[in-house]
């Protein structure tokens, strides 16, 4: 079961997911079911493990407490399948360009990858923080507070930065916003990088695959969608979702609507 709400920290989503265990005589191909597939006699096709739940780009790094672990999950360019078994998540999104500052790391050194709190902050805290956090009553919520703590200890967030992912995400184009935050090209483009994990014209294309995605899941048709989040036409979507994404449109909006 997934959840989220607007975090305390100014931006920012808590979110949890938690997988129910499957004992081995509950699970379709347990031999002891009548139905497996493990059987000989078995009527049944093959039962086939559900496909991971793909984590699309979204301008965005997380803090994650996953099991007793904590890690921080960059920024993405492409589609992540996570391939641990976790039955416990709870995150921390930070809000575009804002983690860096917070965790200590520019975001380029995160792009696309996986790392473990500790290589960050020190194998021990690591390790003491996810101990605390998994003898919480409530994991979410320590985790939360451990994000406040460690926010009111770092720099304000850049009014710059967020000026620069608010025209972005209004469909401005990067010339025009480095003019209206008073930038050259290279200056955003750096800046980009260290707050992002990549330059504007990236951070441009996933904050509009991911309007037009939320437009999808609103139920408009796939041309309507691309037009309004500020793509050239539907084909112009459907390249951006596979390059992305990792996936076509209709197999989106369907494990959209099946995970709703």
């Amino acid at each position: 079961m997934y959840e989220e709400r607007p975090a305390l920290l100014d931006g920012a989503v808590l979110w949890t997911r938690t997988l129910t265990k499957v004992s081995p005589s509950d699970s379709p191909d347990s031999p002891g079911r009548p139905d497996s597939p493990c059987r000989p006699d078995s009527p049944g096709r093959p039962v086939r493990p559900a496909p991971p739940v793909l984590v699309l780009p979204d301008g965005c790094m997380d803090l994650i407490w996953a099991d007793g672990r904590l890690l921080v999950a960059g920024p993405d360019t492409r589609a992540y399948a996570p391939e641990e078994i976790v039955t416990r998540y709870a995150g921390i999104r930070f809000a575009p360009g804002e983690a860096p500052a917070i965790l200590g790391v520019p975001a380029h050194e995160l792009r696309d990858r996986r790392v473990d709190l500790g290589a960050l902050w020190g194998e021990a805290k690591a390790r003491r923080l996810g101990e605390r956090i998994a003898e919480a009553p409530d994991p979410g919520a320590a985790l939360e507070a451990l994000a406040l703590r460690t926010a009111a200890g770092a720099p304000a967030p850049d009014p710059l930065l967020r000026a620069v992912v608010a025209r972005l995400d209004a469909g401005r184009p990067v010339a025009e916003t480095a003019d209206a935050v008073g930038l050259g090209a290279r200056q955003l483009h750096r800046r980009s990088l260290e707050a992002f994990g990549y330059g504007p014209k990236t951070l441009a294309r996933i904050l509009r695959l991911q309007r037009a995605l939320a437009l999808v899941r609103a139920g408009l048709p796939y041309a309507e969608a691309a037009l309004r989040a500020g793509c050239a036409d539907q084909a112009h979507l459907a390249r951006e979702t596979r390059a992305l994404a990792g996936t076509t449109l209709s197999d989106y909006e369907a494990s959209a609507g099946a995970s709703a």
